[in-house]
């Protein structure tokens, strides 16, 4: 019998840009470490026969043919900047294969933006033509779904409001450069923490590595992956120089937990 297990994967790992940055010829943006070409920051959730995507990156359609990803069961925003939301339209490609719309779920803000930003899905008075077909879910608080429960985290990014989101064992946190209290209680007792962790000089809406680090030692998680990284962090050389239980994310990474765990 197949025990059941909760799986992440790293989608995406770099920050809006993509690494190589285009037209940009420093020694990471040049390197051939396979660790240092990284698509705009996204995950999966897979459970079951159920696939989660947090974020729809603008790399999204490399990341499915990447990983082989045969359908999507929902969607879940951070928030609505377009390096997280500009890969919406080939959402429509799984449309085509299961017939049934796919859920969207985010805080009322986020959705409203993409349900504006993107009129041509969600305005039906339009001509329909081949356009992903997709449903707004406005969440401010913990939902069940598919046998997941799944807790937004709310953090600042600069002026805006994103989420992070928990399931079980896993936090998932990028975009911020704040925690509140309230939300480091929802992050207590973690076996992997996806933290952002920018780059090494000051940035006014993500954590810098030192913040970050200073972060997830506060929240204490057993494992602690940084993501959003720019083309100033260089994986050969900075990940070896993380404090222990620390690490930089690289695309294609993932992680499976128990079934138990996500009690």
């Amino acid at each position: 019998m197949q025990v059941e297990t909760l799986k992440i994967t790293v989608l995406g790992s770099g920050t809006s840009t993509g690494i190589p940055v285009i037209g940009c010829r420093c020694p990471v943006c040049l390197s051939d470490h396979p660790y240092n070409r990284r698509t705009r920051c996204s995950a999966l959730l897979s459970y079951g026969k159920y696939n989660i995507l947090i974020d729809t990156s603008t790399d999204l359609r490399q990341q499915v043919l990447r990983e082989d990803i045969r359908h999507i069961d929902a969607v879940f925003y951070t928030h609505c900047h377009a390096d997280h939301v500009h890969g919406i339209d080939d959402l429509r490609g799984f449309n085509i294969r299961s017939k049934i719309p796919i859920p969207l779920y985010g805080s009322k803000q986020t959705l409203a933006t993409i349900r504006n930003n993107f009129s041509y899905i969600f305005n039906h008075s339009e001509p329909v033509s081949y356009i992903p077909r997709l449903e707004l879910h406005p969440l401010s608080q913990a939902i069940e779904l598919f046998g997941l429960k799944m807790i937004p985290i709310p953090m600042q990014h600069g002026h805006i409001q994103a989420f992070g989101y928990r399931c079980g064992p896993i936090a998932y946190l990028t975009d911020c450069n704040a925690i509140p209290p309230s939300s480091l209680e929802l992050l207590q007792g973690l076996e992997l923490l996806i933290l952002d962790g920018l780059r090494f000089t000051p940035h006014n809406t993500h954590f810098n590595i030192p913040q970050a680090i200073e972060m997830a030692q506060k929240i204490n998680a057993k494992q602690t992956l940084l993501t959003h990284l720019s083309h100033e962090v260089d994986h050969s050389i900075h990940d070896r120089e993380l404090p222990v239980g620390i690490n930089l994310a690289h695309d294609g990474q993932y992680f499976n937990f128990p079934a138990e765990s996500i009690k």
